[in-house]
């Protein structure tokens, strides 16, 4: 079927069946979300990311730029930017890495870790409100996203 009222020729006859539409406006709404709950953390979603991810990944021993840019499945370069601007805040370190002189190994500093804490208490209780209308349909979705990301669910 195509509907073609709107001037737009698509295979859908109202706009809402389309689900690239309903996740851009979730994912849209969903950002809002995580923006308010990092406004007092003085963090960008994406540093936000990156700060956890690394707070995670630090029990593993020394995480490279391109470990930690896998795990948050972030752009290398932007990767990098981003964590200049966590090392300067003093959130992050890089150092020499131990075993790959090419390499440079990134830890996250005590006060990174414990702002990486507080602003995951805060987006968790955010993403708790937020898809708290799935109700019981919540880890369904959840494996969906999954499957739809490329990872397991």
């Amino acid at each position: 079927m195509t509907s073609e009222a709107s001037g737009l020729r698509s295979e859908f006859a109202e706009a809402e069946q389309s689900p690239g539409l309903l996740l851009w406006r979730v994912t849209n709404a969903w950002q809002s979300a995580m923006r308010e709950a990092l406004r007092p953390f003085d963090l960008t979603h994406v540093q936000f990311v990156l700060l956890a991810s690394l707070t995670w990944l630090r029990a593993d021993g020394p995480v490279t730029q391109r470990a930690l840019a896998d795990h948050a499945r972030t752009d290398p370069m932007m990767t990098s930017q981003v964590l200049r601007a966590l090392e300067a805040k003093g959130l992050v370190a890089r150092s020499a890495h131990p075993t790959d002189a090419r390499a440079r190994a990134l830890t996250v500093t005590d006060e990174g870790a414990d702002l990486a804490n507080r602003a995951n208490a805060a987006v968790e209780a955010a993403d708790r409100r937020f898809f708290g209308a799935l109700e019981a349909e919540q880890q369904a979705f959840a494996r969906l996203l999954a499957r739809l990301g490329g990872t397991r669910g």
